[in-house]
């Protein structure tokens, strides 16, 4: 095998699509099919599965990749001893939900792109279930998330930022003018709520069960900031992360209902698998979301 192949494959697992990789590589796609089926060739497995246009990884696959991602950072390693700029390069992969990727994550990779031109960045959304999972499949070397504080056996978790959430209408809500609230008043009301699986999303729906509320209509987004939007055509009462309508809030397009939060608390954390070998261009990302993240209010 060689480092092209390793290099086909670890892209071709990020993104799992051949017409991407090829983009990525600078390669017709007939390149990536002729290194991968090298690849499995001279390994005497077979790596990945195609499902229509999408790529999935077998499990021989999945347990090869960690190898492959080790091979690579070596690899980036001793051309970053070698160089002689020492001006960092290699490929960092990112994996964040869609709430950090719209509201904390921008101004980062700005400043990393700044600072450090040379080194590439793999973004990669992914929904909140599956960004510790791709970690600890190697297919991303450090996620974001927003959850409650946890810890975890396999991962490595540094505690960024604590994010506030605020229960938001449209200035034209009947619950706007309230100065304090009860239970009773939510039932029947539309929630404008994340997708199912979304933590804070469970945590505060489990909430108000508790607190005995009842005939509620929810309305499903995957998107903070359609949710934010809705709200503010006065479709429903939403809850919300303070950094996704602070200006909204600011400017009173938004009214922040008088609800006891404080029992929540998630935060902005950034993960990463305990076994795995940081690059210095992972460890410079690290250290520079570490200060941006816990300078940001």
């Amino acid at each position: 095998m060689d480092i092209r192949q390793l290099k086909t494959f670890w892209t071709l697992a990020s993104t799992r699509n051949f017409s991407r990789t090829a983009e990525s590589l600078n390669y017709v796609p007939s390149t990536v099919t002729m290194q991968i089926k090298a690849l499995e060739e001279e390994l005497g497995i077979k790596l990945l599965d195609r499902l229509g246009k999408s790529v999935v990884l077998t499990d021989a696959g999945r347990r090869f990749l960690p190898y492959a991602n080790k091979i690579l950072n070596d690899v980036e390693e001793a051309r970053h001893a070698a160089s002689q700029s020492g001006e960092l390069t290699g490929t960092v992969v990112i994996g964040a939900d869609e709430t950090l990727c719209t509201y904390r994550l921008p101004a980062l990779l700005r400043l990393f792109r700044e600072r450090y031109p040379h080194v590439r960045l793999l973004f990669r959304p992914l929904s909140s279930h599956n960004l510790k999972q791709s970690l600890r499949e190697g297919n991303a070397d450090v996620v974001f998330i927003l959850d409650e504080p946890a810890v975890s056996a396999d991962l490595h978790t540094e505690l960024l930022l604590d994010e506030p959430f605020l229960m938001v209408v449209s200035p034209d809500h009947p619950l706007a003018s309230r100065s304090t609230l009860s239970i009773e008043d939510f039932h029947r009301e539309h929630m404008l709520l994340s997708e199912k699986g979304c933590s804070y999303r469970t945590y505060f729906y489990r909430t108000l069960l508790r607190k005995g509320a009842d005939s509620l209509t929810e309305l499903e987004f995957n998107s903070a900031e359609t949710i934010k939007q809705c709200a503010m055509m006065g479709l429903g009462i939403a809850l919300l992360p303070e950094m996704a309508i602070k200006g909204e809030v600011e400017r009173g397009e938004l009214i922040a209902l008088p609800w006891d939060l404080s029992e929540i608390r998630f935060a902005t954390q950034m993960l990463w698998h305990q076994e795995k070998w940081i690059s210095p261009s992972i460890r410079a990302f690290m250290e520079l979301a570490g200060n941006v993240l816990k300078r940001s209010s």
